[in-house]
Parts: C-alpha cells; structure tokens; sequence
C-alpha cells in the first residue's frame, strides 16, 4: 500500500467491490471513465500511488448510478 492513505484505500476497495458486484472488468469501467485501459489496474493495485480523485468520484457515481458520498466511509479514518 505504497503512500496510500486508509482513506484512499477504503475508496479504492469501495469502488473495487462495486465493480465486481456489476461484472465490469477493469479495462471496461477505464473505457466508461474515459481512461485508458490500465487505469483501474493502476488503482487497483496495491504497488502503485495510483488514486482516485474528487473527479473521478463522481463519474464512477454516474456510472454506479449512485451518489459520490457513497465511496466514502460513515465516520473518519
């Protein structure tokens, strides 16, 4: 978890989960993102800083069809 924050990682497995939970491979939830294909893979690993951002957030909200807030934890980290 290389400078990766408890928060960052949260997010990360949060979106992790919800993109198995919908059968999305990582090179197709990148292509919704408009991202190239390893850019989930470079969050997703846990051997890079890769992260997502505030941006990114609410495009996977809109893919998810859900809220930003709901890739965040109920309290503080």
């Amino acid at each position: 978890m290389a400078g990766i924050t408890p928060i960052e990682q949260y997010v990360i497995d949060k979106v992790k989960k919800m993109r198995q939970e919908a059968n999305l491979s990582q090179a197709a939830l990148a292509a919704l993102l408009d991202q190239s294909e390893g850019f989930i893979g470079d969050i997703e690993s846990t051997t890079r800083n890769a992260k997502y951002s505030i941006r990114h957030l609410n495009e996977l909200a809109k893919v998810f069809k859900c809220s930003p807030k709901d890739f965040l934890p109920e309290k503080p980290l």
